[in-house]
């Protein structure tokens, strides 16, 4: 990105911090950098009462790295020393790219980044109680979409129809992180979804699949979470993707194609995830140390041994051996509660697995009723529309 004129150091640091911050935008950096690299330039000048860059010393960094060590950040979510280093460790790196932009020859000591701690995932009978707790299709389409692709939120909301292709199942990611595209692949459970949303909603191809922002995705996720009896903060977008890339590690998913489908540069970041698996290695343990209870299996099937014998039995048979009505030859806006129940994949097979996960979901699903404005489908005892807002008769017919 080149490097700063040399009036800077005389000029006002607000207006240096904005060109900085225009310069770095104009090469590549997306709106989620920019803004983290505002908030640590804003860090820093405002402890030292906005001096000019000609005016600042080795000790206005020294000062401010022990005083945010110490203190922590004004409006930082969490205070332990832990995530005060782990802010600082990024904040310091910001200020070091700014100064050698800038041309200032003063050296910002690195600080060590904290080691990761254990990354969260979701333990399959919580993903079944979430899809239990799903209020509409909107709800069940976003725990589809982010448990069997890994996006993450703001490339979920960035995908609209015309990024889709149903036929090859896949999705075309424009919008990732560091601003590089990539694929990822629909799943069963996300491709049913996706029929029934275009069969229904009849989307313009520059719709956004998900129609939230970034606030409205995790409001809706904190509320599941509390319907499914769940600890709200730890059903975030991240945790669905880090629940995403662990079981596709488990089931045998090549590391470098899991990469690929997280849109991670360094490959190093995709091999957490083969630290984590704790409860792979207990098993092995068990198996090599406690055979005999291994065979006899007490404690019958564990939930990764069910949640995993669902997918294989969506994989190989989404629709149920019924030949159910494809959902896109359905017309007009009325569609069989009996046809929506096949396409989500409801069968035999799968309830004797997944206890009530999709029959008691697809009932209230099924029978919800169209909103008369924006035309999409909501709850039945709704009072106003989650989408657009219209007050709704409590008298009015199902779809």
């Amino acid at each position: 990105m080149g490097k700063a004129d040399k009036n800077v150091l005389e000029a006002p640091p607000e207006e240096v911090i904005e060109e900085f911050l225009s310069a770095l935008e104009a090469a590549g950096a997306d709106e989620k950098t920019v803004k983290s690299y505002r908030a640590a330039l804003y860090d820093f000048f405002n402890f030292i009462g906005w001096k000019k860059l000609k005016d600042i010393t080795p000790e206005d960094v020294k000062r401010w790295r022990i005083e945010r060590l110490r203190r922590g950040f004004a409006k930082a979510k969490y205070r332990d020393r832990r995530s005060r280093q782990t802010t600082l460790y990024y904040y310091s790196m910001f200020l070091r790219r700014f100064f050698e932009w800038a041309g200032l020859s003063i050296e910002v000591p690195r600080v060590k980044k904290p080691r990761r701690s254990e990354v969260e995932t979701l333990k399959p009978e919580e993903v079944i109680k979430l899809f239990e707790a799903a209020r509409d299709s909107l709800d069940l389409l976003i725990l589809a979409l982010l448990l069997e692709t890994g996006l993450r939120a703001r490339e979920a909301l960035s995908i609209t129809f015309a990024d889709i292709d149903l036929q090859n199942r896949e999705i075309r990611v424009r919008h990732g992180k560091y601003g590089e595209e990539r694929t990822v692949f629909i799943g069963p459970l996300t491709y049913q979804l996706l029929l029934h949303e275009i069969s229904v909603r009849r989307p313009s191809p520059h719709e956004r699949v998900i129609p939230l922002s970034y606030a409205g995705l995790y409001k809706r996720l904190k509320t599941l979470a509390k319907r499914a009896s769940l600890d709200p903060s730890k059903v975030r977008p991240h945790v669905l993707r880090h629940t995403f890339a662990t079981e596709a590690l488990r089931r045998g998913m090549n590391i470098v194609a899991l990469q690929k489908i997280l849109g991670h540069k360094d490959i190093k970041t995709t091999q957490i995830y083969i630290h984590m698996l704790k409860e792979d290695i207990k098993a092995q343990y068990m198996r090599i140390f406690m055979p005999n209870q291994v065979a006899q299996g007490a404690n019958g099937p564990t939930p990764q041994v069910l949640l995993m014998h669902t997918y294989t039995t969506l994989t190989q048979n989404p629709l149920g051996t019924q030949g159910p009505t494809p959902l896109h030859t359905v017309q007009g806006d009325n569609v069989p509660n009996h046809v929506l129940t096949q396409q989500i994949g409801v069968h035999q097979a799968m309830t004797s697995i997944y206890p009530q996960v999709m029959t008691s979901t697809i009932a209230g699903y099924s029978s919800s009723s169209l909103c008369p404005n924006c035309r999409q489908i909501i709850p039945l005892n709704a009072r106003f529309c989650p989408y657009c807002g219209t007050p709704l008769s409590t008298n009015r017919p199902t779809t």
